[in-house]
């Protein structure tokens, strides 16, 4: 990720850029053209360089001892024992199975005196007794061999233990050394930063993004900012969504509450994601006892947020404060607009929940895309999962992600876009945005989209239709409400 940020004297002097990269470039913090690192992490004699060099020697131990060849043959010695004593014992069930027959043919003949009864009975409680002992005498052997492997497993639980402590000593050291400060000069590290707006420590990496070094050397070289993007350049890295020259907002894991911090005194646009819409109605399209349709806008939450209360639900129950129970039946992302629906009562939810769980729902949502697609119809399936270093984005991983499946047709391809029709064969957080701009997808953004595309107005995504049976009358219902684009 590569980032400029317009800035200007305070003399009123001609803006000039300032550029910036994410991370470390070839191995290094510090090239021509780009504005150093708030940190430097790679100097050989700082203090990141010292603690990791610490740390790499527990990670040598704990890979001598797990790798070690005295380890390695207790634990096969262990494996052989066990098999070893299985067949005992099952050798030893055997013969007592066949001495039982033998025992058992000689008192269906009837000839058996009583001294003669005594000694079948004598064989087999001793017998019984002797497999009790051979059981015992194995288990001796192999707990043996297992408080010693537990000796080298606990030790080297121990450094694991260590380890992690170290790091995370290290990591809050040198997030102490990240000093940044705000437009009025106000100084603070990223720990008590991320301490104060998330209760925890900063993720890894924090800092390293463009966005907060391009502020800090503004800020420390008396530059006044006036503009900032950040865009991607080259290939798309492995299972994200990356297009080369396409700007992408700052990361909410990493960079939020950083930046939440230093555009404070900054005259900074108001972010129009997150402006409550409180001069949009909202739309119902169908209502009756058991449950409302609504149309819920572009830009408008399903539920409340962390920091935005206004949404499609608070709306809802302002309008139906009588409805009781579980109301929130599915959820759109934030910038689709489309039919939501929400129930009444308890067993009007549970109703459709299980037709959601069964996907007996069928869903079609209207989307513009960026490019013609050459396909008329198609399916798509690439298992998603969250991309823990910058949520919400989602990203493709055939590891890590669940099954995500989503039949498309186009509908009308008008110059350089693509108007189509999806339907979602599962529900995973942002589906149809990543399967339509991943590579392995349609490779095709859809319009508007600034986190997997190019930011616009708006998402051109519309959830136009929905299809369920209606938990009070039986019946198959559809709705459908008409795209604003």
């Amino acid at each position: 990720m590569l980032g400029v940020l317009v800035v200007q004297e305070h003399d009123g002097a001609q803006p000039k850029f300032l550029a910036a990269f994410s991370g470390n470039l070839a191995d290094s913090n510090d090239l021509p053209y780009f504005v150093p690192a708030v940190y430097d992490l790679l100097r050989p004699d700082g203090e990141f360089k010292r603690g990791e060099a610490e740390i790499t020697l527990i990670n040598h131990r704990i890979d001598a001892l797990a790798q070690s060849p005295s380890l390695i043959k207790m634990r096969e010695d262990l494996a052989s024992a066990t098999s070893h004593g299985r067949m005992e014992i099952e050798a030893f069930k055997q013969k007592m199975a066949e001495s039982k027959l033998r025992r058992d043919a000689l008192r269906a003949a009837g000839n058996v005196s009583s001294e003669k009864n005594e000694q079948l009975l004598n064989e087999s409680r001793f017998q019984k007794a002797e497999l009790k002992r051979q059981r015992q005498h194995i288990d001796i052997q192999l707990n043996e061999l297992r408080n010693k492997i537990a000796l080298h497993e606990d030790e080297i639980a121990r450094l694991k233990v260590q380890r992690k402590a170290m790091s995370e000593a290290l990591q809050e050291r040198i997030f102490r050394l990240f000093v940044v400060e705000d437009a009025t000069g106000r100084r603070s590290d990223l720990t008590d930063i991320f301490a104060h707006a998330e209760g925890k420590l900063p993720p890894s990496g924090s800092g390293e993004c463009c966005a907060p070094k391009l502020l800090h050397y503004a800020y420390t070289h008396s530059l006044k900012p006036l503009a900032m993007a950040e865009f991607w350049w080259g290939a798309s890295p492995a299972g994200e969504v990356r297009h080369h020259g396409h700007f992408y907002p700052a990361c909410r894991s990493k960079c939020k509450p950083i930046l939440n911090f230093m555009l404070q005194g900054l005259d900074v646009e108001e972010n129009e994601a997150e402006v409550a819409l409180e001069e949009i109605g909202l739309e119902i399209v169908y209502d009756d006892q058991w449950l409302m349709v609504v149309n819920k806008p572009s830009g408008m939450l399903s539920v409340p947020g962390k920091e935005l209360e206004d949404s499609a639900y608070t709306r809802f129950r302002r309008l139906e404060p009588q409805a009781m129970g579980p109301i929130v039946v599915h959820r759109l992302d934030q910038e689709t607009s489309g039919l939501l629906i929400f129930a009444k009562d308890k067993g009007t939810h549970k109703a459709l929940q299980q037709q959601f769980a069964t996907h007996a729902i069928t869903k079609r949502y209207i989307a513009l895309l960026s490019s013609e697609i050459v396909e008329d119809e198609g399916i798509i399936d690439l298992p998603l999962c969250p991309d823990i270093s910058d949520r919400p984005r989602q990203m493709v991983s055939h590891k890590m992600g669940k099954t995500a499946t989503t039949r498309y047709r186009v509908v009308e391809r008008r110059g350089a876009t693509t108007r189509v029709e999806f339907y979602p064969l599962t529900g995973r957080t942002h589906q149809l945005r990543v399967h339509a701009s991943h590579p392995q997808g349609l490779n095709a953004p859809i319009v508007g989209d600034r986190l997997y595309g190019t930011a616009s107005e708006r998402l051109m995504l519309h959830a136009q239709s929905i299809t369920f049976i209606h938990p009070g009358t039986g019946k198959s219902l559809t709705v459908t409400t008409p795209p604003p684009f």
